[in-house]
């Protein structure tokens, strides 16, 4: 990708920022500082700046207040599809991924995780004191991200939404405060972040609480596609008799024919099963069994350490070109099972179609939730497809749009932040009553609009 030159005169003094890190277009560093993880999407920002403290952040959102310029605060680029190309004329692109400190408070069961802290290293670090998260499905993902989109994982029918395990944050506003939020201080900023999204302020830590468990029953079933018929139906009718301590997942998958991929896998299509069931051994087989009558080709439940739990999924690692869509969903009858079998016909140019179970504590919000504090509907359908060349992009998001189109049936109406990837109107993640009120917060902490968001908050 070649990014388009920048004006010079829109970013005086960025080079001479007291240390920061600056790349500005031609400069060596540049095109591999604005690379995002999707990195089918081009990023064409007027300077990159990577912070290496919070004081650093603060010195920024001064020099680009001056400068008449925006920011995008980015740790990993996972959102980046939902990006629009004409947000980068006057926006300095401030990478996060050098603060990424992890503590542990074993005693309060806590991690103080800093904005480019991945979910594996905040395992990683959790795992010697006993404690994992409410992670994602991917090891790779900056965990602040993944909450102020509001955080679904394997855990999540059992505990909810991962970002109503916040207990505080801190956040460099707007006009470039250094403030603290929480359920006692600045309730309203700590209620929006909390699945609201990064409209507020520059999030440069949080406190998380963590969950008591060491190791996890988890893992995946898989059979040819040829079995669909059979295995999609038995799963939704399945999802409807497991505890909130089941949280799975079913997918068509085509795994991609390299090198690296096991021969008896490689470049099949594929039916797979896989997540996490929080019971002992014998009470998770008791729930598994339904599935296993169905004779998987592969199966790979087993009780593992709950840090490998982010790798179960199978989702790429490392910078991916890649389009996807997404729908919130209700109950699936015969009739909405056999629409997702058909719009994803054998050569499709999706890597993946997937439903995930919601309902359990994801259909409640919990006393003092932040801004998304439940999801609707029963399950969530994403599409995944390879972007290598604009041509696969096309087709991958043509087929992800035949899908959405099929399910809309059975659609709430309703979507969720952390699998939105394409632009689209923000105010359908939330109800009503949350979007006016995070557009009142957004008004008070960053008036001008500063900050330039995935999902923005008001206009």
């Amino acid at each position: 990708m070649t990014a388009l030159a920048p004006d010079s005169s829109t970013a005086p003094g960025l080079r001479n920022l007291d240390g920061v890190i600056v790349h500005l277009a031609g400069d060596p560093g540049f095109d591999a500082a604005r690379l995002p993880w999707a990195c089918n999407v081009d990023q064409t920002p007027v300077a990159v700046v990577e912070p290496r403290s919070v004081a650093e952040v603060v010195r920024v959102v001064h020099a680009a207040r001056e400068a008449g310029l925006r920011i995008m605060p980015q740790a990993t680029g996972h959102h980046a599809g939902a990006l629009t190309p004409d947000i980068w004329q006057d926006t300095v692109l401030m990478r996060l991924g050098r603060l990424d400190s992890v503590t542990i408070d074993p005693e309060a069961g806590l991690a103080v995780i800093g904005p480019g802290a991945l979910w594996q290293h905040v395992l990683d670090a959790a795992a010697p004191h006993g404690f994992t998260a409410n992670h994602g499905s991917a090891p790779d993902v900056a965990a602040i991200g993944f909450l102020l989109g509001g955080g679904i994982g394997w855990y999540s029918r059992r505990y909810g939404l991962g970002c109503n395990q916040l207990r505080s944050a801190q956040v460099v506003t707007a006009s470039g405060d250094v403030v603290r939020c929480s359920d006692s201080e600045n309730a309203d900023l700590f209620w929006a972040v909390r699945g609201g999204g990064g409209s507020f302020g520059i999030v440069t830590s949080v406190e998380l609480q963590l969950l008591p468990h060491v190791d996890v029953p988890a893992g995946m079933l898989a059979w040819d596609r040829s079995c669909a018929a059979e295995v999609v139906p038995a799963w939704v009718r399945w999802t409807g008799t497991v505890p909130d301590t089941a949280t799975t997942s079913l997918r068509l998958l085509t795994v991609p024919p390299l090198p690296e991929v096991p021969e008896p896998v490689r470049g099949r299509e594929l039916v797979v099963i896989d997540g996490a069931i929080l019971e002992d051994d014998r009470r998770a087989a008791e729930l598994l069994e339904p599935l296993r009558a169905l004779s998987p080709e592969i199966d790979t439940f087993a009780r593992i350490p709950a840090p490998a739990v982010t790798r179960i999924h199978l989702d790429p690692e490392g910078p991916t070109p890649s389009v996807s869509d997404h729908a919130l969903l209700t109950h699936l009858d015969d009739a909405a099972v056999e629409a997702f079998i058909t719009a994803v016909p054998s050569g499709s140019p999706l890597l993946a179609a997937e439903l995930r179970h919601l309902g359990g504590a994801l259909g409640e919000a919990p006393v003092g939730a932040g801004a998304v504090g439940s999801l609707a509907g029963q399950y969530a359908l994403f599409t995944a497809a390879i972007a290598a060349t604009p041509e696969m992009a096309a087709a991958g998001v043509e087929a992800g749009s035949v899908l959405v189109e099929a399910m809309q049936p059975w659609s709430t109406g309703r979507r969720f932040a952390n699998f939105t990837n394409r632009p689209a109107p923000s105010e359908s993640l939330y109800p009503v009553a949350s979007w006016e009120r995070l557009g009142a917060i957004r008004d008070q902490m960053d008036p001008d609009r500063l900050l330039v968001l995935s999902h923005p908050i008001g206009s």
